[in-house]
């Protein structure tokens, strides 16, 4: 679990208040309030319905909890899609939850998440907006489920390649991270340090306050003392202000003195 990133499909739009308010309970992870100001258009608009989906996956795999509610808004988000965008993006969210479910040992639903992320590359054409999340969540599977580092790296750099061509900072702090995982595991501690430093530095300048404590905790796996320590700290630190998550930080956090 030290390496699971959030993926996202970018950050808030200054001209939409709507997207910024959103924006903005989702990075103190309220999934829930951020999920019921889309829920009216979640009704019936195709793209406010997969929004929705998204935000509601990312609660589930930062709390372990709402896998039911997921899986209902995936089914409307399915049912609104209208073009092969559409269908793909609700087939990338549907492999998202399998996998979440899948890597939290809810269920193992590892079958559907590599069907449903392969139905979403036949729909969402390579250079299309939608593609470097796909290659992102493909990337996940492939490290976490079918254990296969070198497959997850070429997905990993592809959609790191496509998050920087679109300039989807988020996504490209989750492909730093995910890149310096593997580093780190091959004992690249240099590379994997400059990772994990660009994750973190992208999420602090993004204000991704949920996101932050997962970078600090991942960093300081490749810092010396006392750096390490003033790292593990804040990680801390933030995880006890958002009310324990991602809950799967706990362990690595729970003997962290409060600062």
């Amino acid at each position: 679990m030290a390496h699971t990133a959030m993926s996202g499909t970018g950050t808030t739009n200054g001209d939409d208040p709507l997207q910024t308010a959103v924006w903005r309970l989702r990075s103190r992870a309220c999934w829930n309030d951020a999920a019921a100001l889309l829920q009216e258009r979640a009704a019936h608009e195709a793209g406010a319905a997969l929004q929705r989906v998204a935000l509601l996956v990312e609660r589930c795999l930062y709390t372990e909890q709402g896998w039911a509610e997921a899986e209902d808004a995936l089914r409307t988000a399915e049912a609104l899609a209208q073009d092969d965008d559409e269908r793909g993006a609700a087939a990338c969210e549907r492999g998202h939850l399998a996998y979440a479910a899948t890597l939290l040992r809810v269920r193992d639903r590892s079958d559907e998440a590599r069907s449903a992320l392969g139905r979403a590359a036949a729909l969402i054409a390579p250079g299309a907006a939608g593609r470097a999340l796909l290659d992102f969540r493909r990337g996940q599977v492939a490290e976490n489920v079918t254990g296969s580092p070198q497959a997850a790296r070429a997905a990993y750099r592809r959609a790191h390649e496509g998050a920087a061509a679109q300039g989807d900072a988020l996504l490209l702090s989750c492909t730093w991270r995910q890149l310096a995982g593997l580093a780190l595991r091959d004992g690249e501690q240099a590379e994997a340090r400059r990772g994990f430093a660009e994750s973190l530095r992208i999420r602090e300048e993004l204000g991704f306050l949920v996101g932050t404590a997962p970078a600090l905790a991942s960093l300081a796996e490749t810092e010396s003392e006392p750096e390490a320590n003033r790292l593990r700290t804040e990680a801390a630190r933030l995880f006890r202000l958002l009310g324990g998550v991602p809950t799967w930080l706990a362990p690595r956090l729970s003997t962290v003195p409060a600062a």
